[in-house]
């Protein structure tokens, strides 16, 4: 079967530019777009959120097929960059979780191999997939994946069908995003970092004290058993703060 440009029309023709957009969004978006789930349920969802959008975003896009390739290549660029641009703006809210992953993994003994050998980081990935894939899961316990649902329709208003793209506003946002998402990495990770510091300075003055015991190899079990205590601890309090803080952040899209 052989189908043509100019059979693209009407609703067929808006069909096919919002999947353009809702599909690229749906690939890159917190939770939905996560690398544990199938591709397939991602192409599903894409295609289902496509046809519901369909009829309540028609009136933004032209009815007719543009004249020529180029023209329609530039239409479905368009809505496919559009479509990036929001889920990579939305996807930074998740590398919060990454970054306190990594300074929690740097103070309490997991990343040691890290700072032997630079290409050994996979102490340091482990705790921060754990906790990624913690968020994931309470974003869809709680509900809050609608929020990023909701941002695909907020996308029209952001970023209108045909409209040049908003590079000022979409770079103040990225920048917001990112010292937001590390600050709160930061601010997640800080009892581990004042508990580091702690050990550290106990360490230390037992060292200057008796210089003749292995300091190294009596506080590292140490250091690493009472980290995982702190962890089991506090990771109902850094979820609730992580949850709270996606919620604000998605509402801006939404």
């Amino acid at each position: 079967m052989t189908v043509h440009l100019a059979n693209l029309s009407g609703m067929v023709l808006v069909y096919a530019l919002v999947f353009a957009r809702t599909g690229s969004m749906v690939m890159l978006l917190p939770a939905i777009g996560e690398a544990g789930i199938p591709s397939r349920v991602r192409l599903a969802l894409a295609l289902a959120v496509s046809f519901a959008m369909t009829p309540v975003v028609a009136h933004l896009y032209p009815q007719e097929m543009p004249q020529s390739v180029m023209a329609f290549g530039l239409m479905l660029t368009q809505e496919i960059t559009a479509g990036v641009l929001v889920g990579l703006m939305s996807r930074i809210i998740m590398s919060a979780l990454s970054v306190a992953g990594t300074v929690i993994a740097m103070q309490t003994g997991l990343s040691y191999a890290q700072s032997i050998d630079p290409s050994m980081g996979e102490q340091a990935a482990i705790v921060g997939n754990l906790l990624s894939m913690l968020g994931a899961v309470l974003i869809f316990a709680t509900d809050l994946h609608h929020l990023a649902i909701g941002a695909i329709q907020g996308s029209y208003t952001l970023i209108p069908p045909g409209a040049s793209l908003p590079t000022g506003d979409m770079a103040e946002l990225a920048v917001r995003l990112v010292s937001g998402s590390f600050g709160l990495g930061l601010q997640l990770a800080a009892p581990f970092i004042v508990f580091a510091f702690a050990v550290n300075a106990a360490t230390g003055v037992l060292a200057r004290m008796m210089p003749q015991l292995q300091v190294f190899f009596v506080a590292m079990p140490i250091n690493v058993l009472v980290g995982f205590m702190l962890l089991s601890l506090l990771i109902g309090s850094m979820m609730t703060v992580f949850l709270n803080f996606y919620a604000a952040q998605m509402a801006n899209f939404g």
